[in-house]
């Protein structure tokens, strides 16, 4: 492996040079997960500053357990794993969530949820960023990651009605900034 490049290295020479503790391959597997790892620390964290601490965090949970991936599966998608179990436990440490009981679960009108098709990515990501701790995770787990409420609610110990309350309560929440959002500065996206 003498011509170290990051598009000629397959997972599998990627995974066995960081097993052995080749210091340049460990730099290339980092570059080749940052960008789309620090995504995911960005829809979990509040501000850029966690979402570092959260990227470097994962990235030391990704090479310490690196010899428990099984090769079963996508390599992507074990290291996506790690970083949201790093954010989840993250959260975890740092928030409880409070119970919040609501009569009704609040949808999302189709209209609003449908103009997020028109903002942008990072613009999508600062609305969601504003949420609550709370309501931000349970939200990411359950539309991003596709955790049930069963299995939100025994990660973060609160019941299923919670984790449902949450997430009602985060798309009412995210329904109204898009709203807002839209508003302020999407006269233009309205056009397209």
């Amino acid at each position: 492996m003498n011509d170290l490049s990051n598009h000629n290295l397959t997972e599998n020479d990627l995974i066995n040079g960081c097993l052995a503790g080749d210091r340049r391959v460990q730099e290339l597997l980092y570059e080749r997960f940052a960008a789309k790892m620090y995504a995911v620390c960005l829809r979990y964290s509040g501000n850029t500053d966690d979402a570092a601490d959260l990227l470097q965090e994962g990235f030391f949970k990704v090479f310490r357990n690196l010899q428990k991936f099984r090769k079963e599966g996508s390599f992507e998608g074990w290291v996506r794993r790690v970083f949201v179990n790093t954010a989840i436990e993250h959260y975890r440490r740092k928030h409880s969530l409070t119970t919040v009981v609501s009569d009704k679960e609040e949808t999302i009108e189709d209209n609003s949820w449908n103009a997020l098709d028109r903002l942008a990515e990072k613009d999508i990501i600062a609305l969601v960023q504003q949420l609550s701790p709370g309501y931000r995770t349970v939200f990411n787990m359950y539309v991003i990651e596709g955790y049930s409420h069963k299995e939100i609610g025994d990660i973060l110990d609160i019941s299923e009605g919670t984790s449902k309350s949450q997430l009602a309560r985060a798309k009412g929440i995210l329904q109204k900034k898009v709203q807002a959002f839209l508003d302020n500065h999407g006269k233009h996206l309205n056009s397209s």
